[in-house]
């Protein structure tokens, strides 16, 4: 098992010293689902929910909560973002909505909390704006797809699509 990072020699929680990190362009994608009716999609695709236009706001969400993760998780450092991009695909057969968040930096420490952060952001605004009609919304399966940059290298989900 690896050395566990956010601690210090103590056992006390440390946020991590990058200061001699290597500065690398950092690539990280996330992916998660929103689960809803068939009627919540047609509404959705109609801009037919009384808070508004679903997608565009939860896609605005999604990017600023992804800038804001320093804020919110205890120890993760804050990081100047090159680009966030939230993608989100309607499967109506699977009767749910695919969230991408793909986030860029270069840095000296990874975006991978900021891409998790940015669908499960998306997810939940999603949930917000819909509750009203449909009581029955799940969110699931978010997960880190590919990371980018430093020195643990390249990772790809190899299961999970």
């Amino acid at each position: 098992m690896s050395e566990l990072t956010h601690f210090d020699k103590s056992g006390r929680a440390s946020m991590v010293d990058i200061t001699r990190k290597e500065i690398t362009e950092r690539v990280a994608v996330a992916k998660g689902r929103v689960y809803i009716k068939p009627e919540t999609i047609k509404r959705i695709e109609e801009d037919n929910i009384k808070k508004g236009d679903v997608i565009t706001v939860a896609k605005i969400a999604g990017i600023m909560a992804a800038k804001r993760v320093d804020e919110l998780i205890p120890l993760c450092h804050k990081l100047s973002l090159t680009d966030v991009k939230i993608d989100l695909k309607i499967d109506k057969k699977g009767s749910f909505l695919e969230i991408t968040c793909t986030v860029k930096s270069t840095g000296k420490t990874g975006v991978e909390m900021e891409a998790l952060t940015g669908v499960s952001i998306t997810a939940l605004t999603i949930y917000d704006m819909c509750k009203a009609v449909d009581r029955e919304i799940m969110l699931s399966d978010i997960r880190l797809m590919e990371k980018r940059g430093g020195k643990s290298g390249h990772f790809v989900r190899k299961t999970g699509d």
